[in-house]
């Protein structure tokens, strides 16, 4: 019988790390089984005997259950696998999945609960009523064993089993006459069929020594959990199991079984101890110094005097049995995480009760560690009415683990003083010692005291390394010693002349030294080393085979959570391989180019005239959409890490390439230096790629920009306002001048669609990426030049806090250059708060966050030397289109002192001051009027006696006069314009000047005063089309 290996698929998610050793399980809500030519398999029923069954409890009967649950499935299994007939029942070979059975273990695990409860004990249990037919083939069947004939009884029982599978009586002598047969693996696995009926926690004990002298340990696992299933108080098949699993490397089994036995057998230390190196290998280094500290509090309150009975040998001994040893464990495991102050707190705590004072809780307030003060240290503390040292012994590992809590935490004095004692020791006994107070002195950039302990032990050859000589030699070299550090590295080199690391460090140091031929040779050697490795790489074959089928129910070689060697990779048949997608791109590329040059003939007819020739701009529209559709559905252009550039559609792994970067740059660089013209430079090559698809970047930022002008002008503002965002995104196009074109174009697009709400988003990005420059905001104002939903945009509040704050930040920037500080992730100046934070006011919002630029980019705006008067009188121009008068005449005040010779500054004073003074609120009417004339007369003296500048200065004058209600001033001034428009149409008719503002303003004199036939021969002459 080769065949009960046909695989389970499920799944197991390990609950790693929890202190509940939780996990799902799927063994639950199991169907009844029906088959063509099969009966009496009633899924979970089970038919209990009238004797030995009546002192099983609720439990019991779940357990059993879950159990007869597993048999029901391995049946439903072979039965799908085999062709129904008696003969082929078990012809094909059939697999358990591990982590399905150790999901339904950890379940289990979790049913059973009371340590030491008493069991009855389990009888053997009949199963189902057997039929009459088949009562009558188990005698035929038993009668030919009696008879020694063992095909006929292997021939019976396998159509016992094909009508009744819960027939125990059947497994058992099939398995008997495999025995009989010689062949034991097959009767094996007969016998676990059978042990899923007769719950008897002592058979599942026997068949799992049997599997483990076998070979089949993942068997074996299988039995050792079904045991404990059925005797809880089992600890000892616990034990085994874990054992075992450990024993064939399948970690995360052994991790839960450990786990579970620590529930039966809480801070056990001979589990814990079995535990640690589980639980390290696995990295779960949280939940290992949790179990310990568990215990340390556990042994802590039962035994206070730090003394106690062993629970084995009954002899009193130190901590109750947890003893320095544990301690140190669970030290090195907060160190290792970081934790040091609690590394610390565990040896004085776990020291002191070991030495029995831990009544003497007053030591904890003291901040330093003067309880283990020796007395030749030297230190000198403890004055009058503080606590003095106590002089207390403290063994020489667990002053260690005190030095290095010590120093990495920070506390580095009273680290040093632990680290003096520590070194005085032995060099040779207490090397590791030494080694791992010379790497906390290194982590802390302590490079002194670091490199005297690392050369302390490069100079015995019984504690001398590699590492540790790599280590002195790095001392060295931040210390400022090139020339001793260089010493250093040639020892190790001429000890192992392949160390590349001691070749590329010594390359860097050469260079500083200026010794760049020498430096030269050492890269050369090592980038010929790492293509001999590639090369033998390469050509090494992995010929593992898969392991051959055996009689296990199992897959004997494979652990939970590991890939196998030689076992094939699953791979999606609908997946391309590398070569069919080189192979589809080159068609790509193919396609691309064809539709690039039909673009480039037909873009002069498109752009001939204004409207274009109508069908050369439809067929252009389709070559480009097609061009830019597969731009934008392409991956490598738009990656989260977008601001890297784009490496091309196949680039090389970035992990592989940094070290050979690195070493081909340097090579690069040193030939240079030597003066050579006809060398390879990859290491300063840009690794960036400047086409896509035969078509540069540049030829395609300009197709997308003619396309979505295009768009806009045939009403479809959304599509292109569309494509030019999602191309913001794309990692080709990251570069800052990239950055404002596309801007540019969507402000453009929006511009011409009326949406000033986008033009707005859009210069505040560009405000943002080029701080204290005014010709953003000059774009935004020009972009905002009329009509009603520019001004809406122009006075949303979320525009006037923008520019308020980059007022706030330009003027700092002049008057308190130290209050800024650069942000590096913003790429910008912020404004320092007291605390040294940058004040929440003066950070961008949300959406006004710069783009980060490339690496190119890198370099900070610079200040400005001198006062700005364009954000200011922006603001106020802001403030006096809300008709906040009053506000904008002290920020538009601002702006003159700073530019006193500006006419639009003066011509906006002039506005605000009439417009404070026709409000009610307003208390000296006349002063504000008289400072508005003389704003006016400053303007026009500023503005000059240009033809265009007069007829702006009358116009100006003439709409003031008319809002102060003085109409026959009003009319001197439009009057002039329209005698000045007259006299320029006779020489062009088109130029008219502001002759038609001022005849529409006359006319609204001329009616409000009643002069209505004069009002209509303006309207006749300058409104009319």
């Amino acid at each position: 019988m080769q065949n009960l290996e046909q695989s389970w698929v499920s799944s197991d998610e390990d609950a790693e790390g929890s202190s509940d050793y939780e996990s799902s399980s799927d063994s639950e809500g199991f169907t009844d089984i029906e088959m063509p030519g099969v009966h009496g398999v009633q899924g979970t029923h089970i038919v209990e005997s009238s004797t030995g069954s009546q002192g099983v409890d609720a439990e019991d009967v779940h357990v059993e259950a879950a159990i007869e649950g597993d048999f029901d499935r391995l049946i439903q299994n072979i039965r799908e696998a085999g062709d129904g007939s008696s003969s082929g029942m078990l012809s094909k070979m059939w697999d358990m999945n591990l982590e399905e059975r150790e999901a339904e273990f950890k379940d289990d695990l979790r049913e059973a609960s009371g340590v030491g409860k008493k069991k009855a004990k389990r009888g053997r249990r009949r199963g189902p009523v057997l039929s009459q037919q088949v009562r009558a083939l188990i005698g035929e069947g038993n009668q030919a064993y009696v008879d020694a004939n063992i095909p006929e009884t292997v021939r019976i029982m396998q159509e016992v089993i094909r009508i009744e599978p819960r027939a125990a009586p059947a497994w058992s002598v099939l398995a008997q006459c495999y025995d009989d047969m010689g062949e034991r693996q097959k009767g094996l696995q007969l016998r676990i069929m059978a042990a899923h009926l007769n719950h008897d926690a002592d058979e599942w004990g026997e068949l799992a020594q049997q599997s483990r002298a076998l070979g089949y340990n993942q068997q074996a696992i299988y039995c050792y959990g079904k045991m404990y299933n059925l005797d809880p108080t089992n600890v000892n098949a616990l034990w085994d199991r874990a054992s075992l699993a450990k024993e064939i490397g399948d970690l995360k089994t052994a991790r839960s079984t450990m786990l579970a036995m620590l529930k039966r057998l809480p801070h056990h230390l001979p589990v814990l101890d079995e535990l640690r190196p589980i639980l390290i290998e696995l990295s779960d280094l949280a939940l290992c110094a949790e179990l310990f500290q568990r215990a340390f509090e556990h042994y802590l309150t039962v035994f206070p005097s730090g003394r106690g009975l062993d629970s084995e040998t009954g002899a009193e001994v130190l901590g109750g049995g947890f003893t320095l040893m544990h301690l140190l464990v669970l030290a090195d495991l907060y160190n290792t995480l970081g934790e040091h102050a609690r590394a610390a707190d565990t040896i004085r705590r776990g020291c002191r009760w070991l030495q029995g004072r831990a009544a003497q809780k007053f030591w904890d307030a003291c901040e330093d560690d003067r309880e283990w003060d020796a007395p030749d240290s030297g230190m000198q503390r403890g004055t009058d009415g503080e606590v003095q040292p106590g002089m207390y012994p403290l063994d020489v590992n667990a002053r260690h683990r005190l030095a290095i809590a010590r120093i990495r935490g920070g506390d580095v004095e009273e680290g040093k003083m632990h680290a003096k004692i520590i070194l005085a020791q032995d060099t040779a006994e207490y090397a590791p010692l030494f080694s791992e107070i010379a790497d906390a002195y290194f982590e802390r950039e302590m490079y002194a005291e670091a490199g005297h302990i690392y050369e302390m032990l490069g100079g015995d050859a019984g504690t001398s390394s590699m590492y540790v000589l790599l280590q002195a030699a790095a001392c060295r070299r931040m210390i400022g010693d090139l020339k001793e550090a260089a010493e250093v590295y040639e020892h190790v080199i001429q000890a192992d002349p392949n160390h590349s690391d001691a070749k590329m460090k010594l390359a860097e140091i050469y260079e500083i030294l200026n010794e760049p031929r020498k430096a030269l040779d050492l890269v050369l050697q090592v980038i010929e080393a790492r293509k001999k490795r590639t090369a033998n790489r390469e050509g090494t074959v992995d010929s593992g085979n898969a392991d051959p089928t055996s009689a296990s129910l199992f897959e004997e070689g494979k652990v939970r959570g590991m890939k196998q060697r030689g076992t094939p990779v699953k791979t999606n048949p609908n997946r391309l391989t590398p070569a069919q997608l080189r192979e589809l791109e080159a068609q790509k590329e193919r396609e691309a180019a064809q539709s690039w040059h039909r673009v480039q003939e037909l873009w002069p007819r498109m752009l001939a005239d204004e409207n274009g020739d109508e069908e050369a701009v439809r067929e252009w529209l389709v070559e480009a959409e097609k061009l830019i559709e597969s731009f934008r559905e392409t991956r490598a252009l738009f990656l989260t890490s977008r601001h890297r550039g784009f490496r091309g559609m196949f680039p090389r792994s970035a992990r592989k390439q940094t070290t050979e970067a690195s070493e081909d740059s340097m090579a690069s660089r040193l030939q240079l230096d030597l003066g050579r013209d006809t060398l390879v430079r990859k290491g300063t090559k840009n690794e960036n790629v400047s086409t896509f698809r035969t078509i540069s970047f540049d030829d395609w930022l300009r197709l997308f920009m003619h396309y979505a002008f295009l768009l806009t002008r045939r009403g479809q503002y959304d599509l292109a306002n569309e494509v030019l965002r999602h191309l913001l995104y794309s990692n080709a196009f990251q570069t800052r001048s990239s950055q404002d074109s596309i801007r540019l174009a969507i402000i453009t697009c929006a511009i011409h669609a009326d949406h000033y709400q986008t033009v707005v988003e859009q210069a505040r990005k560009l405000i943002n990426g080029h701080q204290f420059n005014n010709e953003p905001i000059r774009i935004l104002v020009s972009s905002l030049g009329n009509g009603l939903r520019a001004t809406d945009a122009f006075l949303v509040s979320t525009l006037s806090k923008h520019l308020l704050r980059e007022t706030r930040l330009a003027d700092a920037a002049v008057k308190d250059p130290d209050s800024l500080r650069f942000n590096v992730t913003q790429r910008r100046y912020g404004l320092v708060s007291a605390s040294g934070k940058v004040d929440g006011d003066d950070a961008p919002d949300d959406d006004d966050e710069a783009e980060a630029p490339t690496a190119t980019e890198q370099e900070r705006e610079a200040l400005p030397t001198k006062v700005n008067p364009l954000n200011v009188a922006v603001y106020g121009q802001i403030l006096l289109a809300a008709k906040s008068y009053q506000s904008a005449i002290f920020y538009l005040l601002q702006a003159y002192d700073y530019a006193p010779d500006d006419p639009l500054i003066c011509l906006c004073l002039a506005i605000a001051s009439v417009g404070r003074a026709m409000q009610r609120q307003s208390d000296n009417r006349h002063h504000l009027i008289a400072q508005s004339m003389a704003f006016l007369t400053r303007y026009r003296e500023l503005r000059g006696d240009t033809a265009e500048g007069v007829d702006e200065v009358e116009y100006n004058f003439g709409r003031i006069f008319q809002q102060l209600g003085l109409h026959s001033l009003a009319v001197r001034h439009y009057e002039r314009i329209l005698e000045t428009a007259e006299a320029k149409s006779n020489v062009n008719e088109e130029e008219c000047g502001l002759a038609r503002e001022a005849a529409y303003n006359l006319s609204l004199i001329y009616v409000s005063t009643g002069a209505a036939p004069i009002a209509q021969g303006l309207y006749r002459r300058w409104l009319s089309l």
